[in-house]
């Protein structure tokens, strides 16, 4: 993600520390000045000391999942050369409750069968596939999202490739505005319940549990709230770097 404001503050900081300095040079006896009463500082008040932890999560929450995609191959143990369709057509195969005839996403599998070659392109729910290291292990993995028909949610995933299989390693489905890769985190943007904000979730790798973690969660202002309601993600160039509730 660009970093073009700090480098713009810090820039503008420079300018203004360095005209002062000029400025005290021209005309300034060297003297010391009393920078005026400066606040004292406090230290956090901790509230309620006595009162009994929690024993348990007040809910349910699935940070991390993995699960690896069976009847796809991965030539070569190039991610790049695996078929996007193919995985995930897996993963419909692989969950039933979900994408069958009763399933709450049912209508996916047949918008999926016009990704092939001869289909209607428009109909087609797959996303485009970007690549980039999110693993830290120096090769690119694979991040998709498809449409869940015929719901407003898109399903995000996430791949990697361990031992000649293809892992999955992040899932999570959501009613989506907007996807961004920085760094290695996945940041997953969605419509807040409050008017002007929007809600922003960030996945990292997490080493111990070989997945995309669930590591932060926020609400942040965006505006009047006239914000967009397109649920198709957008996402950073492709490009592998040298070093998404």
């Amino acid at each position: 993600m660009p970093v073009r404001r700090p480098v713009r503050t810090a820039l503008a900081a420079f300018v203004v520390a360095l005209l002062s300095a000029t400025a005290a040079a021209c005309g300034d006896t060297g003297a010391l000045r009393g920078a005026g009463p400066i606040r004292t500082a406090a230290s956090p008040a901790k509230l309620w000391p006595d009162l009994r932890p929690a024993s348990s999560p007040a809910y349910p929450y699935d940070v991390a999942t993995r699960e690896t995609v069976k009847g796809v191959t991965v030539p070569g143990d190039d991610i790049r050369r695996v078929d996007p369709v193919d995985v995930v057509e897996a993963e419909l195969r692989a969950h039933p409750a979900d994408y069958g005839s009763k399933g709450a996403y049912h209508a996916t599998v047949e918008r999926m069968a016009q990704c092939r070659a001869g289909g209607d392109r428009a109909r087609c729910p797959l996303l485009k596939p970007y690549y980039r290291d999110l693993t830290g292990d120096g090769r690119p993995d694979l991040t998709l999202g498809f449409r869940l028909y015929p719901t407003n949610q898109t399903a995000v995933r996430v791949y990697t490739v361990e031992r000649h299989r293809l892992v999955q390693v992040l899932a999570d489905n959501d009613a989506i505005i907007g996807v961004e890769l920085a760094g290695r985190s996945l940041i997953e943007r969605s419509p807040a319940d409050i008017s002007g904000y929007e809600y922003r979730t960030t996945w990292e790798w997490d080493p111990g549990q070989r997945a995309m973690v669930f590591s932060r969660d926020e609400y942040l202002h965006v505006g009047d709230g006239r914000t967009s309601r397109t649920p198709s993600p957008s996402a950073s160039p492709a490009a592998t770097p040298a070093a998404p509730r």
